[in-house]
């Protein structure tokens, strides 16, 4: 097999999250904005791919340089041996983009980065006149950053999030990639009852099972690789047996989510059913006002409403007001809640132990994490 220089991408402010997923994966990683690079085979690709939770995709990094000339990016495109990822009947579709940089016309490097691949393609399997494109498709991104040229091949194909069980989604979903990275943060561990108050289509509680039964986020999707010629299907084979063999399905878990919305409760446990979790998760419709539990050292994690809409903010506001009173009631509940709320921590009644800034989407927010008292033991 053949070493590749390989990229994980992911949303700002989650690389250290992602970093580490490539490191448990046995991965030396260097971290840079929002991509995290590390060196791997044809199993690397497929284990990536199929393990990470908070990337959104898997790239080859196929070449990188310095061009400021459309001469210079199209030699420099063509002198990479092209023929050891694409065959002679590839589609290979051109995606651009350019950000301070001489090159800026992202239609004009996309062309010209095509046509390079095309002429090395042609020269390396002997061919003259047009490729077909009739085979597997390998999507090319050209990336120019101050003038410094990268060109990549996405393995995934469909973006990461798409784990393939959100059947239906609220009007403001959130990415099950960022879902999972607020349960990692919140180090919640399967012995302990988890709650979602506002669990919306159910996305963070679905999350937070994959993470405490270990299954793999990918193992019931397909990704773009698998149908190229040198990804070999008992690779693949062999990915999708490992995470079988990892997954704990008899790790017993105490996860409940909660809705205001009865539709929304519905669609959840319809997504609940497509994961693999038809009696595994509790699904109740309840405001948030109404919550009470007798258990100790619970983790709750949610994602409430951002208040868009005219006249939203002031039940937002009473929302995270009772949120603060009810949990003052349970010390010893971890409370982790992402929020546009400028003044969460004063709606909240206290100081958050710490803040983290997240972007949900475009809209920037903060992680507000209440750290709960460990509960005395008999």
């Amino acid at each position: 097999m053949t070493t590749h220089r390989l990229v994980a991408t992911s949303a700002m402010g989650l690389e250290s999250i992602v970093a580490d997923e490539v490191k448990a994966l046995g991965f030396e990683t260097k971290t840079e904005n929002g991509k995290i690079y590390f060196e791997g085979d044809e199993l690397a690709i497929a284990r990536a791919n199929m393990w990470l939770r908070v990337a959104d995709r898997v790239k080859i990094i196929a070449g990188d340089f310095k061009a400021t000339t459309f001469d210079q990016l199209f030699e420099q495109t063509k002198a990479i041996p092209w023929e050891k990822y694409l065959s002679v009947d590839a589609a290979f579709p051109v995606q651009g983009k350019s950000v301070k940089s001489t090159l800026f016309s992202v239609p004009d490097c996309q062309a010209i980065v095509k046509k390079a691949i095309v002429e090395r393609l042609k020269l390396a399997h002997k061919r003259i006149g047009f490729l077909d494109e009739s085979g597997p498709t390998f999507k090319i991104e050209v990336s120019i950053l101050k003038d410094v040229v990268k060109l990549s091949i996405d393995t995934s194909g469909v973006g990461l999030h798409k784990r393939g069980y959100r059947l239906e989604q609220g009007e403001a979903p959130l990415k099950e990639t960022l879902a999972a990275a607020l349960v990692y943060i919140s180090k919640w561990n399967p012995n302990r009852p988890f709650v979602d108050p506002v669990c919306g289509s159910g996305t963070i509680p679905i999350e937070a099972a994959m993470i405490g039964q270990n299954l793999a986020p990918g193992y019931n999707r397909g990704f773009l690789s698998e149908d190229w010629p040198w990804m070999s299907k008992k690779i693949w084979d062999e990915v999708r047996i490992e995470a079988e063999d990892l997954a704990k399905y008899d790790q017993p878990l105490d996860i409940t989510g909660s809705d205001i919305d009865p539709r929304m409760v519905d669609i959840a446990k319809k997504n609940a059913i497509e994961a693999g979790f038809s009696d595994l998760i509790q699904w109740k419709q309840r405001p948030l006002r109404d919550f009470t539990t007798t258990s100790l050292d619970g983790v709750m994690i949610g994602n409430p409403p951002y208040g868009e809409r005219i006249g939203d903010i002031d039940v937002i506001g009473d929302m995270i007001d009772d949120l603060g009173r009810i949990m003052d009631a349970h010390p010893s509940w971890s409370v982790y809640m992402l929020s546009s709320m400028e003044d969460f921590e004063t709606l909240y009644g206290r100081r958050a132990t710490k803040k983290r800034k997240l972007f949900n989407g475009f809209i920037q927010t903060e992680y507000y994490q209440y750290w709960g008292r460990k509960s005395p033991r008999d």
